[in-house]
């Protein structure tokens, strides 16, 4: 072998950076030992990995090929490094990105079933919008994430996680708050809160209103969903979220959904990863896991149902 995996390291470190004195920082290495590794390394492989623009690297054509196939090779690294305990134990360090809703209502559960059954996996969590969480991922970010809605990018492998719906709310003091169906004329001239341009939230939303509502007035802009619904709580606006994110304000008496006939917004919430990132047994850990979530929430919901049947039969 020509070169090492302490040289992967480094390529890998100096392409997240862009920079040789970051990626010390990160390795803890001086800037000169940094250097030194990424010179022999493309002397050894007689190829640029990289641009230089300045103090910035951006990778070569070379770098962009070799990258997810270092990657590979570092993760499998730590995997053997790390080991397993009495052949049973899943262990190593995780990175997951995931929309709000997910963060919210799917990962707190996930983790805690994750943290419980495999005690040696570290999962570290990161919240983002679809449109920034696919982008880490072909940055080489994270390992996986969870996005909303579809995604086409040819690059990256998607698997289904839940089923969701986006509805439209307001308060319940708001004039179309009774409303047994809202028409389009009142939607376009409603003053509108949203999630902002990249989430999958307003990507759904913007196609559902597509060739219906040519000029909807948006009034504010939010990344953050607490912040979206205490502004139509307590103002004379209408939102648009996912049923999840709703769901307690509405029970609660805080907000109300509105009938919206002529919008279909339907979506799912989805595992997402590169296609070339290779096997990982930890990948497929929590994959394995979020499915046996998901399939005990349904048996849950199945049994509250034939509880409510019985009671209503006595």
């Amino acid at each position: 072998m020509k070169f090492s995996l302490k040289q992967l390291a480094v390529f890998d470190a100096v392409a997240n950076q862009e920079s040789v004195s970051a990626a010390a920082r990160q390795l803890s290495m001086t800037q000169s030992a940094v250097s030194m590794s990424l010179s022999q390394f493309e002397n050894v492989l007689d190829r640029p990995l990289f641009i230089r623009q300045g103090n910035r690297l951006t990778l070569s054509h070379w770098g962009r090929w070799l990258r997810p196939k270092a990657k590979r090779l570092l993760q499998d690294a730590e995997h053997i490094q790390m080991g397993l305990h009495d052949q049973r134990m899943i262990s190593g360090n995780f990175s997951l990105y995931a929309s709000q809703t997910a963060a919210e209502h799917i990962l707190p559960k996930l983790i805690s079933q994750v943290d419980s059954d495999f005690p040696e996996l570290r999962i570290s969590i990161k919240v983002e919008n679809t449109e920034h969480v696919i982008q880490c991922l072909l940055n080489h970010q994270c390992d996986m994430g969870i996005v909303e809605g579809r995604n086409d990018d040819s690059r990256i492998n998607q698997k289904k996680l839940i089923d969701d719906h986006l509805v439209v709310f307001t308060n319940p003091h708001h004039p179309f708050a009774n409303s047994e169906s809202v028409n389009l004329a009142q939607l376009e001239q409603a003053n509108w809160v949203l999630r902002e341009v990249g989430s999958g939230t307003r990507r759904i939303f913007d196609g559902a209103i597509h060739g219906l509502i040519d000029n909807i007035k948006v009034w504010k802009v939010y990344e953050s969903v607490p912040v979206l619904k205490s502004m139509v709580e307590n103002g004379f606006y209408l939102g648009c979220l996912p049923y999840l994110d709703v769901a307690k304000e509405v029970e609660n008496g805080q907000l109300v959904i509105l009938p919206t006939p002529e919008f279909d917004m339907k979506r799912s919430l989805s595992f997402v990863w590169r296609k070339d990132s290779g096997d990982n047994p930890l990948r497929d850990c929590i994959l394995a896991e979020a499915r046996r979530l998901m399939i005990n929430n349904e048996r849950v919901k199945d049994e509250a149902k034939v509880n409510l049947l019985q009671l209503s039969q006595k």
